[in-house]
């Protein structure tokens, strides 16, 4: 069975999210691009940029878990979204050992913390959310390995 094409999923991702916006109230699609873009400059596969695009969708319940495992994906595209999905009432260590547990995973999170922890992103929110924000990408950095940005 062939694989969806990285348009097709970049497609997909973009329809997925089309009626979401961030926390800054920006078209959502922004951040799923920020972070694919994040991945290819960082070298990633095209499986990886495949994850970036897919990385928020079941989290935040704009495609569902039997989308994932029946869409026409390779698995190592599957295991990286399912990685970066958090589970409800999930530690941010637990979290973060299943992202380094998963091959690819980590260089596609490095990148979606990148993009969500982008100083222009963050100035347009108020200080308590900044401030909230900021640690809790300071903390998963750390408990994921990665220097500061």
């Amino acid at each position: 069975m062939p694989h969806l094409t990285l348009a097709q999923v970049e497609a997909i991702a973009r329809e997925a999210h089309a009626h979401q916006t961030d926390k800054a109230g920006r078209p959502y699609a922004e951040h799923i691009q920020a972070v694919a873009e994040g991945v290819r400059a960082r070298g990633g596969t095209d499986e990886q940029i495949a994850a970036a695009w897919l990385h928020d969708a079941v989290e935040d319940d704009v495609l569902s878990r039997e989308w994932l495992e029946s869409a026409e994906l390779p698995q190592s595209v599957k295991d990286m979204v399912d990685a970066m999905t958090k589970r409800p009432g999930e530690e941010a260590d637990a979290y973060a050992r299943r992202i380094l547990a998963t091959p690819g995973a980590l260089l596609v999170k490095e990148s979606d913390l990148a993009h969500n922890a982008d100083p222009a992103r963050l100035a347009v929110l108020d200080g308590p959310t900044r401030a909230r924000l900021s640690e809790k990408y300071a903390t998963m950095r750390r408990l994921l390995g990665l220097t500061a940005p």
